[in-house]
């Protein structure tokens, strides 16, 4: 593990990011936008239990379950199918970091699922190597499409970090959290042109909040140096593919922009940053998923917790848990099932790789969003 930070300082030499302000501090912690529960923790049902922890995760309408294994733990498998009760190499043991695999990953962190394609995002460790896109076919594990972005696109001190796609499967929205080089901004991939373009880059509605993360009691600062305090990293997207859900982690703001603006590649930046749209507070937000009826999913990794913002802009915080160790990836299930990971980065960056393992298992879990509806309805 203290490789792999060592590999990022080198990067932050490489790049010659001198001047970056890397520590964030502010006279007070993130406000607390948690309240009573509407269900007990008991509704958490644990999916599955890992050596490792995960990072995001898709399921499919089926109930096949894909995840990553949080390449921050530094896993020898990075993506998996959970079946039979284990984890099992995607799409085999030979495309996984150093494996035999002329094109094998270098590092994943998100994944999705279009119809029966999922689809990989690597990160090329923070941009050391080239940003992909894969998609793979879920059921014979073939190679379906590779791109490679520019340079210009994600460069050195990127981190491509999670990504949408559009209901017609054409354009992909990506968060660019930057956590090295801090120039945070979205992303767009157009597949039929197989083109990609930013968009906001350094725009402050992409921006890190000026908040230290502290998680179950651990201050988010390396080394009295480095504050681990992403930018854009949350996304969502409406089911009609109207509108893209986004913010960072410590910021304190939820914002909202219209796809079609962000398809235009040649829209002025002045004129796309005039037509976000703040929605309001929100937690210290990682994970985010969206509803049919427009509610946000938001995890509060401060307060291990899960919250929804409805659509007339209520927070309303559904499950509280010290079982929720940063809560990260959501994946909303068509059988109405949330499911989350918890990917414990508290206990993981910064750590020895003994420390990190006398913390697991790890768990995914799953919750019914139906049972929060009775609640509010009256039912239960």
């Amino acid at each position: 593990m203290f490789a792999r930070w060592l590999m990022l300082i080198v990067v932050l030499l490489v790049a010659g990011f001198a001047g970056v302000r890397y520590a964030y501090f502010t006279n007070g912690q993130f406000p607390d936008l948690t309240s009573t529960p509407l269900l007990p923790s008991t509704e958490l049902e644990v999916v599955a239990e890992l050596p490792s922890p995960p990072g995001n995760i898709a399921v499919a309408d089926n109930g096949r379950i894909f995840f990553t294994f949080h390449p921050e733990a530094g896993p020898e498998v990075n993506v998996a199918e959970w079946r039979d009760g284990s984890a099992h190499a995607f799409p085999n043991t030979q495309w996984q970091p150093g494996g035999e695999h002329e094109k094998a990953l270098n590092e994943v962190l998100s994944l999705r699922l279009y119809n029966n394609e999922l689809w990989l995002l690597d990160n090329g460790r923070h941009g050391l190597s080239r940003v992909r896109f894969l998609a793979f076919d879920i059921n014979s594990g073939e190679l379906l499409q590779e791109y490679r972005f520019p340079r210009n696109v994600f460069p050195l001190g990127s981190h491509a970090n999670d990504f949408r796609i559009s209901p017609d499967g054409r354009f992909f929205y990506i968060t660019d959290a930057s956590l090295i080089a801090r120039t945070p901004a979205l992303v767009v991939f157009d597949r039929q042109q197989q083109d990609s373009w930013r968009h906001l880059h350094g725009s402050h509605t992409v921006a890190a909040g000026d908040y230290q993360p502290v998680v179950q009691g651990r201050a988010m600062t390396l080394f009295n140096a480095f504050t681990v305090n992403p930018g854009v990293d949350g996304i969502a997207l409406d089911q009609q593919g109207e509108w893209l859900y986004f913010a960072g982690i410590s910021a304190e703001q939820l914002y909202r922009v219209k796809t079609a603006d962000l398809q235009d590649k040649q829209l002025p930046y002045a004129t796309l940053e005039s037509r976000v749209e703040a929605l309001g507070e929100k937690t210290m937000t990682d994970g985010m998923a969206i509803d049919a009826s427009g509610n946000v999913y938001l995890s509060d990794l401060e307060h291990s917790a899960i919250v929804r913002r409805t659509p007339d802009g209520e927070l309303q915080t559904l499950l509280r848990s010290a079982d929720l160790r940063w809560p990260d990836g959501f994946s909303l299930a068509a059988d109405g099932y949330l499911y989350v990971t918890c990917s414990a980065l508290h206990q993981v960056i910064g750590v020895s790789r003994d420390e990190m393992k006398a913390q697991g298992p790890f768990q995914i879990y799953r919750f019914h969003l139906g049972r929060a509806e009775q609640i509010v309805a009256g039912d239960l």
